[in-house]
């Protein structure tokens, strides 16, 4: 397993994209879950939690698809680019967010 510093790190929008990748990476996890054992809806987590804002509810799913669309693109600004160098997995091309 490689050492990859820019997983976590880099500038505060890179940073907002990758907890919001998580959270939605894990509520679709659960929603699969649900599915297996009959019960979609309650596993559903954020519903379960913004279920009375469906508004809210919209707005957090789209910030999950433009932080997958920013984390496919990858950020360019100088702090990533630095920390992308200086990160080994990137370097022998085998990182997630090469910046060259």
């Amino acid at each position: 397993m490689s050492n990859c510093s820019c997983k976590w790190g880099g500038c505060t929008p890179s940073k907002v994209c990758t907890t919001l990748l998580v959270i939605g990476g894990l509520n679709w996890g659960l929603i699969g879950l649900g599915m297996l054992f009959g019960a979609t809806e309650q596993w559903n987590f954020v519903s379960m939690l913004l279920s009375s804002m469906p508004v809210l509810e919209a707005i957090v799913y789209l910030l999950v698809g433009v932080a997958g669309v920013m984390k496919l693109i990858g950020c360019k600004c100088d702090k990533c680019k630095a920390l992308c160098a200086s990160c080994d997995s990137c370097q022998t091309g085998g990182g997630e967010q090469k910046m060259q």
